[in-house]
């Protein structure tokens, strides 16, 4: 009970964050087993009809990881192994990824994120207060005062640079009314639509 009544749950924002991206493929990597952050985004998922993988580090964090997450479990594909190395290749295509920022090698995770994408990607670093974040900052990451601290950037894919449509957000305010409304709008090759 020590959180302030105002403050948000990261697990909550990071599963609302994935379901309104109507993420597809989501990847979180645990630097021990998983939790909170974990069923957040088994509730994405559900929202979203993706796929959820999470990747720890040895078998003794994997058994900890499924009883921890009792029946729930049964929705999360457990992979043993080094995040880096599962991110920048058998897993280049997921459109979320956590990285827990306890993780020795958390900054290059995202280095790997980065330079290997078929598609854009949000990555979120969670646990992100009293870390070095020297990556995270070059690329854009915005940390977040939420649960432990959350960074969060959007890694652009391959074919997103390449001229493809553009969208742009514009606020109108009724004049009777008052009320602001916001429309996002699509353009091809630099028109309005």
């Amino acid at each position: 009970m020590g959180k302030r009544a105002n403050e948000p749950d990261g697990a909550e924002f990071i599963s609302a964050i994935a379901a309104g991206s109507n993420a597809q493929f989501m990847v979180v990597a645990c630097a021990a087993m998983a939790g909170s952050t974990t069923l957040g985004l088994i509730a994405a998922s559900h929202q979203t009809g993706g796929r959820l993988v999470c990747i720890v580090k040895g078998i003794g964090e994997l058994e900890s990881s499924k009883q921890v997450l009792n029946s729930d479990a049964n929705q999360v594909e457990f992979v043993v192994g080094n995040a880096e190395s599962l991110l920048s290749n058998e897993y280049k295509s997921t459109d979320f990824v956590v990285i827990d920022c306890n993780l020795e090698n958390h900054e290059g995770i995202l280095g790997a994120i980065q330079s290997n994408r078929e598609k854009r990607t949000i990555v979120l670093g969670c646990n992100a207060y009293w870390k070095d974040s020297r990556v995270w900052s070059r690329s854009n990451g915005h940390l977040l005062a939420i649960g432990e601290g959350l960074l969060m950037m959007r890694v652009p894919g391959k074919c997103e640079n390449s001229g493809g449509r553009r969208r742009h957000w514009v606020v109108k305010v009724d004049k009777c009314t008052g009320e602001e409304h916001v429309f996002r709008i699509k353009s091809a090759g630099g028109k309005v639509v």
